[in-house]
């Protein structure tokens, strides 16, 4: 393309590439490349597709822009809350299903996408990204990233969602490299290796944007990892810094880990974290030790396995902590999402935990105010004097293997809640289970597989039951709970209609009053769920978005 033809594409994008203005330019004499032409049919269906531009005062006031959603769980607290009520209580009942975007891809979809100025950015299985117009589900454009054939996740291929900041949008990968894309078309902008995957390392989380950084944390704590949360700079790649979650030699918490066992020690970071910007920290959860239900080999407190970690934005530099499960043995990952809350005066950061405890710190300093079971609970039947749950003498596997509540996959596990500042409560998908957990020696071998142990369904419990539960993060009471027929992977959303949204193993999908509890809706999509769904406004309709089987489904009012 010419500089004439720039000048005068810069012309047409200004006027938002209408007719009239078309045709004058068209009367100056001047004739139009075919790639100019494309761009000037692009803009006039997708006007905002020029000005994807997302600096982080944007993210930092995204309550300021209800129709968007600029982080995986829509802004830096964490609630996944959306200011949008055009969808209510009183019309819940008329959602109609407006688009189907098929992935094309195999496995569970985790993903929660990002809408900006009426573009969707979103992840498939295998390392798939793609870029849909929001009111149509139209595709813009998909990027497949070349996911080695060796690969070892853990837990399926999965992509949990991307960060945008500027005009990319960053995404972690299976095999440990983190990758920008240019938002308008889709094409890689830089890529960096991160760790060796054939070690065991992986990443699955939708990374945060953070000021000029991209921070994500690491997979792969059933394969003997030394688990970390990188930042890396968002225009050139570089990483800027690393925070190991298991200590060397010569730092804090090194003394919690026997003998080199911390070279193995997990405690990977495999979910988004939180930013609190009075405090300039990133808030970022941690996951099991390795290996998972075996301690013995790696005695003491196993630091910074299943924590809560308050991390300097700018340095990585670690300003407190806070540990849910000493010396966890049942793989009770803490990498639940932390959340943001302003109540009673107070700055609190609020998690239901894996191991059955809703917990709630000062988040300015890390020290605990309240820990509440929320679900069936054996391990702990006491506090130490600060209030947390200690475990009791019946909580370690055995080899002869006894049943413990929760069992591994825990009270909840990965599936985000939300936090309603309407109703004040906090939803979270639960399950009620038990497990038979025994141990047993086993050797690691690096990149394969370090269990330690195996669990197995309790006969002595009742069957699985799964829930979404409303908690009063004051008092840690259950205000609510409805009941799914089976327990379910879910994550949730609530909005300022009244509404809280959720999933089932089923496909349906469900609304509920965010008050009372009472289901107003479901829609059957075919595909079981697991992922989150989010809000977002397009022409001023309101839309709310959720992945099931291979598929992302758009739903708004008739």
């Amino acid at each position: 393309m010419t500089r004439r033809e720039r000048e005068l594409m810069g012309q047409l994008w200004k006027s938002g590439a209408s007719a009239p203005r078309k045709r004058s330019i068209e009367a100056s004499g001047f004739s139009l490349s075919y790639a100019a032409i494309f761009l000037v049919v692009l803009s006039t269906f997708l006007p905002n597709l020029a000005h994807a531009q997302v600096t982080f005062e944007r993210i930092l006031n995204s309550n300021n822009e209800s129709q968007n959603w600029l982080t995986y769980s829509g802004d830096y607290t964490g609630r996944r809350f959306s200011s949008l009520d055009q969808v209510n209580a009183a019309n819940a009942h008329s959602l109609a299903a407006k688009w189907v975007y098929q992935t094309g891809a195999t496995g569970k979809i985790e993903t929660t996408p990002l809408v900006v100025d009426g573009i969707l950015y979103a992840t498939a299985q295998d390392d798939r990204a793609f870029a849909l117009d929001a009111r149509t589900g139209r595709p813009i454009w998909m990027y497949q990233y070349p996911v080695p054939t060796d690969i070892r996740p853990c837990c399926g291929h999965v992509n949990r969602g991307l960060a945008i900041l500027g005009d990319k949008v960053f995404m972690g990968t299976l095999d440990a490299h983190v990758v920008a894309l240019d938002a308008k078309t889709g094409n890689v902008v830089w890529n960096e290796t991160a760790a060796d995957y054939r070690k065991g390392y992986s990443f699955t989380v939708a990374p945060l944007a953070v000021k000029n950084l991209i921070v994500i944390g690491v997979s792969g704590g059933e394969y003997g990892i030394r688990g970390f949360i990188d930042a890396y700079d968002a225009a050139s790649g570089e990483r800027k810094w690393r925070f190991y979650t298991v200590p060397a030699p010569g730092e804090p918490g090194h003394e919690t880990w026997e003998g080199d066992s911390w070279k193995v020690g997990g405690a990977p970071a495999w979910n988004t974290g939180t930013y609190d910007a009075a405090t300039n920290q990133i808030l970022w959860p941690t996951g099991n030790p390795a290996p998972s239900n075996r301690g013995e080999g790696r005695a003491g407190d196993n630091l910074y396995s299943n924590t809560l970690l308050a991390l300097n934005a700018d340095t990585g530099k670690l300003n407190w902590h806070f540990q849910f499960t000493k010396h966890d043995e049942h793989d009770w990952d803490a990498t639940q999402l932390p959340v943001i809350i302003d109540a009673g005066g107070k700055h609190l950061i609020a998690q239901a935990n894996r191991n059955g405890y809703f917990y709630v710190l000062d988040r300015t300093t890390g020290k605990l105010i309240s820990a509440n079971p929320y679900g069936k609970t054996t391990w702990s039947d006491s506090k130490d004097a600060d209030g947390r749950p200690l475990a009791n003498q019946a909580a370690s596997p055995t080899l002869e293997g006894h049943t413990v509540c929760p069992g591994a996959l825990g009270t909840t596990n990965f599936m985000a809640p939300t936090y309603d500042p309407q109703t004040s409560l906090f939803y979270v998908t639960a399950r009620d289970q038990c497990d038979i957990f025994s141990t047993a020696p086993q050797p690691y071998d690096a990149g394969h597989a370090y269990y330690g142990s195996a669990y197995f369904p309790s006969e002595e419990a009742e069957p699985y039951r799964g829930f979404l539960k409303a908690i009063d993060p004051l008092t840690g009471r259950i205000k609510w709970k409805f009941e799914h027929t089976s327990p379910t992977w879910s994550g949730l959303l609530s909005t300022a209609g009244g509404l809280v949204f959720t999933g089932d193993a089923e496909g349906n999908f469900i609304a509920l009053d965010a008050a009372a509890g009472k289901p107003l809706w479901h829609f059957q999509m075919g595909g079981a769920v697991y992922a989150a769904p989010m809000a977002f406004g397009v022409d001023g309709k309101e839309y709310v978005a959720i992945a099931a089987g291979s598929a992302l489904y758009a739903f708004a009012l008739p």
